[in-house]
């Protein structure tokens, strides 16, 4: 009889186990329609994202540059501003490529907690192909002293910021 138990309780178990998983799949993927690209905070100023500088230069110019409303586009429901139609082009492309980290917030800062801080254009990493942006150029200092850490606790508590 004690076999029959134990078996019946493995099945249980597995029955459960398995309703946990699809409860998380669904719970998941109602988190990540939740956070479509219009529910994403980005960092403005006078309603342009990273204050008005060309995300794309960074790649391509390994630099901040300027950009202008005459090469402007729209993306997560912010207008961006570029330096050339072809940076717009480019980004239009791919703008999850392009697009800084955590809406252009503070990287450091939201490795501390859920907090959304403005950002120096001038205050930047790419990291594994992601551009990263920070308060100052000293914070960007401390950010890099424990890049995978900082990293690591900034996504976590991204997922809370973009879940509010």
């Amino acid at each position: 009889m004690s076999g029959l138990v134990r078996e019946t309780v493995f099945q249980l178990n597995r029955v459960v186990g398995v309703c946990v998983f699809a409860l998380a799949l669904v719970l998941v993927g109602s988190n990540s329609f939740a956070a479509s690209d219009e529910n994403i905070p980005v960092f403005t100023e006078s309603g342009v994202a990273i204050r008005g500088t060309d995300p794309v230069a960074y790649f391509t110019q390994a630099k901040p540059v300027q950009g202008s409303a005459e090469f402007a586009a729209e993306f997560q429901g912010v207008t961006w501003h570029f330096s050339s139609d072809e940076n717009r082009e480019t980004f239009l492309a791919n703008p999850e490529k392009y697009a800084p980290a955590y809406g252009g917030y503070c990287a450091y800062a939201l490795s501390l907690g859920t907090y959304k801080v403005e950002t120096d254009p001038e205050a930047w990493s790419i990291v594994e192909g992601r551009l990263y942006l920070n308060k100052t150029p000293v914070v960007r200092s401390i950010w890099e002293t424990d890049i995978p850490g900082n990293i690591e606790k900034s996504e976590g508590n991204w997922a809370a910021v973009i879940a509010e």
